[in-house]
This record gives structure tokens, C-alpha cells and sequence, in this order.
């Protein structure tokens, strides 16, 4: 199930109409925009953390190479995350 902009605008204007106010509603998105959007940087890098491992139990003289890829992997991996805290931040200070 994909999640997409409309779910948010959908679930948005039920609590506003709901008696929840513009102040708690900013809350709310913020909230769902953090939780939801680090889910995938957080199951990436246990992914990738587990990934290098195995490959460093297998072949323990490579493990320089393997480490090095792993730190650059988990850097993109968590700028994702770090995109979505900007989002929220935007959604609580700007909108």
C-alpha cells in the first residue's frame, strides 16, 4: 500500500473538522511525516549493517573495502531520514 499525499491531506481535514485546530493538526502531520520517514532509513541500515557483516565473516581480508562501502551506503541511506525531519520541521514552523 503506497502512502501518498492524499492520505495525509484525507486524514488532515478529518481531524481539523474534527475540533482538532490548525495548531494540533500541525502537530499530528509533522508527527506522521517524522515516524513514516524514517522507517525506511532505519530498515535500510539494519539491512546494510547485517549485509556487511556477513560478508566480513565470510571474507574477513576484505573487510577495509567492506566497511568502506557500508559507511558510504548508510550516509545516503540516512540522509533520507534526515530529509523527512526537514519536512517535518517545515510542516511545524512555516505552514
Amino acid at each position: 500500500m503506497a502512502l501518498d499525499l492524499s492520505m495525509f491531506t484525507t486524514l488532515l481535514s478529518v481531524a481539523a473538522q474534527s475540533g482538532l485546530g490548525d495548531v494540533g493538526a500541525k502537530y499530528l502531520a509533522a508527527g506522521l511525516a517524522i515516524a513514516i520517514g524514517v522507517i525506511g532509513p532505519g530498515v535500510g541500515i539494519g539491512i546494510l549493517g547485517a549485509g556487511a557483516m556477513g560478508a566480513i565473516g565470510r571474507n574477513p581480508d576484505a573487510a577495509g573495502a567492506i566497511t568502506t562501502n557500508m559507511i558510504l551506503a548508510i550516509a545516503f541511506a540516512e540522509a533520507l531520514g534526515i530529509y523527512s525531519l526537514i519536512v517535518a520541521v517545515i510542516l511545524l514552523f512555516v505552514v
